[in-house]
């Protein structure tokens, strides 16, 4: 039986959520993938040597977001995205520590992520959620609104701001340190 959640998560919505349970989402999710993390990052890295407040020179807040790794399709005449299925989560590990300790509360993808990721996950109290791959197309239908915000010279690859309604996750590695790929 799914869940039904409204982003952006409190606290008790993540403490609650158990690796393995299945869940709506509905509100904003924001997509990222491999080059924006990579200029996301050194957009973190130039601010903090400049001594500039993180929140505003990164193209959304990254506390108590959500991201989904994602590049979608074009969309078709009348449609708000194309295909929107989830990327290789593992590509993104290198900065979802980083994001983690700035307040991300939960990630999107597919796929298995590293010690690290899943220490800082639970450090951080966060989420890591599994789209299913291969269904893009089903996907989009929950896709609302898509907007570019960020990066937009990156093509599929650029930063958008969705709105999803009822868009189907399962939790694959909770809070608590607790992981469904290290139990199957």
């Amino acid at each position: 039986m799914f869940k039904e959640i409204k982003i952006p998560f409190s606290k008790e919505d993540i403490a609650n959520l158990k690796a393995g349970d299945t869940i709506y989402l509905t509100g904003t999710v924001y997509t990222a993938r491999d080059a924006a993390h990579k200029r996301m990052s050194e957009l973190i890295e130039d601010g903090k040597k400049r001594g500039l407040d993180i929140d505003d020179i990164l193209p959304f807040p990254v506390k108590g977001n959500v991201i989904y790794y994602m590049g979608p399709s074009p969309a078709k005449p009348g449609q708000v995205i194309g295909s929107a299925g989830p990327t290789t989560s593992g590509r993104m590990d290198k900065y979802t520590p980083q994001l983690l300790g700035m307040g991300l509360t939960a990630m999107i993808g597919k796929g298995k992520r590293t010690k690290e990721v899943y220490d800082s996950m639970k450090k951080n109290g966060a989420v890591y959620m599994a789209a299913v791959g291969g269904a893009g197309a089903l996907l989009s239908k929950c896709i609302k609104s898509s907007d570019i915000i960020a990066f937009e010279d990156l093509g599929p690859e650029a930063v958008r701001k969705l709105y999803v309604e009822r868009f189907p996750v399962i939790v694959v590695a909770d809070a608590t340190g607790r992981c469904i790929y290290d139990e199957i």
